[in-house]
């Protein structure tokens, strides 16, 4: 099986399963053996989802100012969490392909695997909250057909992602092209290089 075809029905999974009480704070339940990279599949597409209905609630516009502040907390939070995980799936990319020694020729791709990874998970809740928007019974046909049309461009994306992941999978595998792991060292999370932080 494609990776990418694995990764798109973890995902779908994982979205499925947080949209049985569709609520932020509702305990996580991944079905995977820890240390897998199942696991790691299905726990980043649901700090993604969480995060997505956290963007959702933040945007109220009579939302508490002290409560929007502590959501501004949780999705820093979240980010972090997030980008751990991807360098995570890329320690595993990196694993995987431990032995391939590339061509002479071989070159490096603008974004490392897991990177990708993380826009085909939001690619999956755009598409899962998209197909939403298409069968409201609240909403007037003009924006049925918006919402359509917008689905129909997710979808052929989702395809235009997979594909080239699982190239570019196929290219590191066989020495065409080699990856190159950055940590994101986000300076504003470091007390250390935060000067509103180091400065107090």
């Amino acid at each position: 099986m494609a990776f990418t075809k694995q990764a798109n029905q973890i995902f779908v999974q994982a979205i499925r399963d947080y949209h049985l009480t569709d609520h932020v704070d509702a305990d996580i339940n991944n079905p995977f053996q820890h240390d897998t990279i199942e696991y790691k599949l299905y726990l980043k597409c649901w700090i993604d989802t969480v995060q997505w209905h956290l963007e959702d609630i933040i945007r109220d516009p009579h939302i508490d100012p002290i409560e929007a502040l502590g959501l501004k907390r949780r999705i820093d939070r979240s980010n972090q969490d997030r980008t751990d995980l991807v360098e995570e799936i890329d320690s595993y990319f990196r694993q995987q392909y431990s032995e391939v020694k590339p061509l002479p020729d071989a070159r490096l791709n603008t974004e490392s695997p897991a990177w990708a990874v993380d826009r085909l998970s939001i690619l999956a809740l755009k598409i899962w909250h998209m197909q939403e928007q298409t069968v409201r019974k609240d909403a007037d046909q003009t924006h049925l057909d918006r919402c359509q049309a917008k689905l129909d461009v997710l979808r052929e994306q989702q395809v235009d992602l997979s594909t080239a992941i699982d190239q570019l999978l196929e290219d590191i595998e066989a020495g065409r092209k080699y990856m190159k792991v950055y940590r994101q060292m986000k300076m504003y999370n470091d007390p250390s290089t935060n000067p509103i932080l180091y400065k107090k």
